[in-house]
């Protein structure tokens, strides 16, 4: 059962699901500064597009616009972007290819930037991979780069050119902000909407905070609770009349695990973390013939193991509706054993050759299939690898696989 269980799992995680991207109310500008309503496929891009797919009605064919078309796109509500050429620094923050050069090196391109803030003052950012850009505008001037780089010092330090700063100073005064406000202020999103929000209503100036307009709830925390089907074997590599492969058992497991839904592309990305208590308990008699005896001996074997298990994934979301979607998730599982885990094995007559193997775990991978409901209630299949329970020992090994249902409820 548990084999045909296993190839169902692996043949459900082959199929190609459906994840559901909507085609959404939006618009977009032509290069005739000609406004087309349309319903655009929001995929709430995590590196900045350079084209869409969009559809005239529901049931029209989908066609696709490019930055070479369109001077300006957005999804209504919950994002804009605009084309505009600008200067760019490029130079990677990682160490491997730092620049030794403190100055921006810059170049023209045609971007479409991402609008955060649109009013007095304007705050746009550019993202590409590991590459993170923030540009601004004020009274519908120029779009400038804001100055944030890391560089090598001839004493192969890491310096930092933080000039975004005195730019802000020098050009979003208001009379309520001190030197410290800009000093305080780090290259990020979050601390830049902030202060762009502030400048604007210092100056009684409406704008449209369009990162407001798209907060999302990005953590969740659910109770988890299910059963674990588990099968052990173990063997020694000097004594094959110690290997043993004990019967498959059912046990609880009982775990909370937090979510942390990743900000980009509709919600279906998220990394999670579930410490969770498990145990495993068998006991299984081999007779054996022993030192060339034809007297045979029932050795008893007994496992006992529990432990508590930190897997830490990956996992991914298919929408089949509005309140039902599909996820997998894989995940690297360290596993803490308790001090009473151990494996006993002896003649069951008398107490010759009793032994007790402490159990000292490797990690292992772990493999999920789930269905959630309402964002409440979820349903997973998981199938985890084989784990050593002998780390610690030369001449032991053994094979502890599990598969588990597991029930869940999201707390918030």
């Amino acid at each position: 059962m548990k084999k045909q269980l296993l190839f169902l799992l692996i043949t459900i995680l082959s199929i190609n699901c459906y994840s559901q991207i909507n085609f959404e109310k939006g618009y977009y500008i032509n290069n005739s500064n000609q406004k087309v309503d349309c319903l655009i496929k929001n995929i709430d891009w995590k590196n900045n597009p350079t084209e869409f797919e969009y559809k005239l009605t529901e049931n029209s064919d989908t066609q696709k616009a490019t930055i070479k078309t369109v001077k300006e796109f957005g999804v209504y509500n919950i994002s804009k972007y605009s084309r505009h050429t600008v200067k760019i620094d490029k130079s990677s923050n990682d160490i491997r290819e730092i620049s030794n050069v403190k100055k921006g090196i810059f170049n023209d391109e045609e971007l479409f930037l991402k609008v955060l803030i649109e009013g007095k003052a304007s705050l746009y950012s550019f993202e590409d991979g590991n590459l993170k850009r923030y540009f601004y505008s004020k009274d519908d001037s120029t779009i400038v780069q804001l100055i944030f780089k890391k560089y090598s010092t001839l004493d192969n330090k890491i310096g930092t050119n933080i000039r975004y700063k005195q730019q802000l100073w020098n050009d979003l005064k208001c009379s309520t902000f001190k030197m410290s406000k800009v000093e305080n202020l780090d290259y990020k999103k979050n601390d830049l909407v902030s202060f762009f929000v502030e400048y604007n209503e210092c100056n009684n100036q409406e704008f449209i905070n369009y990162e407001e307009k798209q907060k999302k709830d990005l953590f969740n925390l659910s109770i988890r609770a299910g059963i674990n089907n588990s099968s052990l074997s173990i063997r020694n590599r000097v004594s094959n009349y110690k290997d043993v492969t004990f019967d498959d058992e059912l046990g609880f497991r009982f775990g909370i695990e937090g979510e942390f839904i990743m900000p980009f592309n509709k919600n279906k990305w998220a990394i999670l973390i579930e410490p969770s208590y498990q145990y495993y308990k068998s006991e299984k008699t081999k007779t054996v013939i022993r030192f060339s005896s034809a007297i045979p001996q029932n050795i008893i074997f007994n496992a006992d193991y529990e432990s508590i298990e930190l897997p830490i994934g990956i996992r991914h979301y298919f929408f089949l509706n509005n309140n039902s979607k599909i996820f997998i998730n894989g995940s690297f599982v360290f596993d803490f054993t308790g001090d009473k885990s151990n494996i006993n094995f002896g003649n069951a007559v008398s107490s010759t050759d009793p032994s007790t193997l402490k159990i000292r775990t490797g990690n292992n991978l772990a493999f999920g299939l789930g269905y959630k409901y309402n964002n409440k209630y979820s349903l997973e299949f998981r199938y985890s690898t084989d784990r050593d329970l002998f780390y610690n020992y030369q001449y032991w090994e053994s094979n502890y696989n599990s598969l588990s249902v597991i029930f869940g409820y999201t707390l918030f």
